[in-house]
């Protein structure tokens, strides 16, 4: 049966891919990027069921915007991919004052996906990564230890935490999961990043799609994979206490609450 799916990140790299895959199984892929001439294209390649959402998960007020646009346009959301990231080669603030790479990796997606949480009816994917590094509550945001691998490590650590209290939150009404795709993909992100690719893009399509849309995800909630197998994460993401300080955090961070 066809699905309606959002996909963060979706013109370029590996989300793009993944919305390729989708809209090829015959998906309604609703195609979000910072770029309206990016949309654009990609919104042509996959054909007239495609439609186009254009923010910038840098700004809070554009991720609230990119939702309420969302909610009001489409009856219903069936997936929720959360892939958009960055990795930034020098320590840098979003629009709100907070460094970029837990700003787009994880409070945005956290934002969002509570706001948009009345429109999903069946999944949620938070693409992560098996390079993880836990929060250190003294300097949360790094702002006397930025390193740029620490701080992307630890936004996708945010992430997998937060894949774990939504999923006990929703008690498998909506089913949320996490993954490490692959391993240092071939795109501009990696690349830039860490100069060379040790996997491609089409290695991570796979694991995507299938906790997206797979039969056998039916009832797996809470889960953190490593491609298609069931991995454990670092230790904090099972610590309570840590996973209800990060989320009393982005919620200080947001403003708000928006998951009920």
């Amino acid at each position: 049966m066809a699905q309606t799916i959002l996909v963060t990140g979706a013109t370029s790299g590996l989300g793009r891919a993944v919305a390729a895959d989708l809209a090829g199984r015959g998906h309604t892929v609703l195609v979000h990027g910072r770029h309206s001439d990016k949309v654009d294209d990609v919104v042509g390649q996959l054909g007239r069921d495609a439609r186009g959402y254009v923010a910038d998960l840098a700004s809070l007020d554009d991720v609230r915007r990119l939702a309420d646009e969302v909610a009001s346009q489409e009856d219903g959301i069936d997936v929720l991919v959360n892939n958009a990231g960055v990795a930034s080669p020098q320590r840098q603030d979003s629009e709100d004052g907070i460094e970029l790479d837990f700003a787009v990796n994880h409070l945005a997606h956290w934002l969002l996906t509570g706001l948009l949480l009345p429109k999903i009816r069946q999944r949620i994917v938070n693409v992560a990564s098996i390079g993880q590094a836990p929060i250190d509550w003294d300097d949360p945001l790094l702002e006397r230890g930025w390193e740029s691998f620490r701080a992307y490590c630890q936004s996708k650590l945010a992430q997998i935490a937060y894949t774990f209290d939504l999923a006990e939150r929703l008690d498998g009404g909506v089913v949320v999961n996490a993954l490490h795709p692959a391993t240092l993909m071939d795109t501009q992100m990696v690349r830039d990043s860490f100069g060379r690719a040790m996997s491609t893009v089409e290695d991570g399509v796979g694991p995507v799609v299938r906790l997206a849309v797979g039969e056998d995800i039916d009832g797996a909630s809470g889960r953190f994979y490593d491609q298609t197998r069931e991995s454990r994460a670092h230790e904090q993401a099972y610590d309570a206490d840590a996973r209800a300080r990060l989320w009393e955090f982005c919620a200080e961070l947001a403003g708000e609450d928006p998951h009920g």
